[in-house]
């Protein structure tokens, strides 16, 4: 991913970990990506992918990258034409947090096909309360504003919800919420942040901060472990009864990969990762957007190409070690087919023997993935069978109906044929329940 403003934001997140990247360089630094170096990085980034691959993702974020101006945009697509292989297409993706929105910008996004990843934390009560703006005002209603701009240019996009200790225990509120605001494509990420990665002035500021978490080593921001994987499985209990198929939540697609035997392609869930670089404003490129500091700084695009830092033995290992640094402990776990140890920044905590690299996260992903093992199970059985996964929704709401019968009705109590049903849908009973009730027996065989 590439960061033309670098840290620079319009907005004073309280959890963003990267607005504090403006101390790895001077006062003076002037944030915006120079012409030449934009030209010279999508040369360089075109010509960096594998020759069979067929569409070019550029992915644009910051920081705040609409603080640059449309006009920095249009060049930049100027560009990706002008070095664009034969045989190949190029799609863009910008990550923003909506703020400044407005007509020209969603226009623009609509002619040349942008995928827009909108910031939005649920509803105002939960979204304000670490999202505002340098002068510390709330940012909901100008994030559901941009989000009505992209909707009516038809823009397409996405929501990312940072999972927090604050919204946290709101799961379904959250996700029922973006998705009654016709979000379709939701992706969930968990904040955690450390202590000992943090400025003395952040931590201090943290007044919340409790024993607990400094016993952790994480602020009291960070979503604590079981209280994530509670949120999962709250959001899964919604998404299982009537959205499959509908809404697309990015961390039950990639289990849903992992139950079928592929490898997820999202790279904290992989084996091994290191493919998803980070590019800051002047050409540094570092190991990952998470470890941008200098000692994982491959260089500048400027003295070496991408393709030669990407490929150098030095990030070759940096990925291996992702698989080769995992204790035993994890090694040995029943979900590690699907979490891989997630990603090595959430690595701090010890194992219950003592050894280090244990996931932060650990306690919340082995509940979340072993508590949806079961229905993974059977929409992997429909997909290997070419039958659609929402099958396994239809086949649940038909055994929840016929267990509400069986408990309103014992078997010596069956209504007849004729009788209204009593699940209460107003139709006969031989139309309704009784026709659904082996059909529910046939597909668990």
């Amino acid at each position: 991913m590439q960061k033309p403003i670098g840290p620079i934001c319009n907005l004073d997140c309280e959890y963003c970990y990267y607005l504090q990247k403006e101390e790895l360089y001077p006062q003076s630094e002037r944030w915006r990506m120079t012409d030449e170096m934009l030209e010279t990085f999508i040369e360089q980034y075109i010509t960096a992918q594998p020759k069979n691959q067929t569409e070019i993702t550029f992915a644009w974020q910051g920081g705040e990258p609409t603080l640059l101006g449309v006009e920095f945009f249009e060049k930049a697509v100027e560009l990706q034409k002008k070095y664009q292989p034969p045989g190949k297409t190029i799609t863009n993706a910008l990550q923003t947090n909506g703020v400044l929105l407005d007509d020209r910008w969603c226009e623009f996004f609509s002619k040349n096909g942008f995928l827009i990843g909108l910031s939005i934390d649920g509803p105002a009560e939960l979204h304000d309360k670490y999202r505002y703006d340098k002068k510390g005002q709330p940012t909901f209603t100008l994030v559901l504003n941009g989000l009505k701009l992209l909707k009516k240019h038809g823009v397409e996009y996405n929501a990312l919800t940072v999972v927090n200790r604050h919204n946290g225990s709101h799961g379904k509120k959250i996700y029922t919420y973006l998705r009654d605001n016709g979000i379709d494509f939701i992706q969930f990420i968990p904040i955690m942040e450390q202590l000992t990665e943090m400025t003395p002035e952040r931590v201090a500021a943290d007044t919340n901060l409790s024993e607990t978490d400094r016993e952790l080593g994480v602020s009291s921001r960070s979503v604590l472990p079981e209280q994530f994987g509670d949120f999962l499985v709250e959001v899964f209990d919604e998404w299982i009864k009537r959205d499959v198929g509908k809404v697309f939540v990015q961390i039950f697609d990639q289990a849903l990969s992992a139950w079928m035997g592929i490898e997820p392609s999202l790279c904290v869930f992989r084996k091994e990762c290191g493919r998803a670089l980070a590019m800051e404003h002047n050409g540094d490129l570092f190991s990952c957007d998470h470890f941008v500091t200098p000692e994982y700084q491959l260089g500048n695009i400027k003295d070496l190409p991408i393709i030669e830092l990407a490929n150098s033995d030095r990030q070759q290992q940096f990925g291996k070690d992702k698989r080769e640094t995992l204790p035993q402990y994890c090694l040995d776990c029943e979900v590690l087919f699907m979490c891989n140890g997630e990603c090595p920044k959430n690595r701090i905590l010890k194992t219950p023997d003592g050894k280090d690299g244990l996931n932060y996260l650990c306690a919340g992903y082995r509940k979340f993935f072993n508590y949806i093992d079961p229905y993974m199970k059977r929409m992997a059985v429909e997909l290997q069978n070419q039958r659609p996964a929402a099958n396994v929704m239809h086949q649940l709401n038909a055994e929840r109906r016929s267990h509400s019968r069986q408990e309103i009705f014992p078997e010596s109590h069956q209504p007849q044929r004729n009788s209204p049903c009593p699940c209460g849908s107003g139709k006969k009973y031989k139309k309704c329940c009784l026709v659904k009730q082996p059909k529910v027996k046939q597909a668990l065989l």
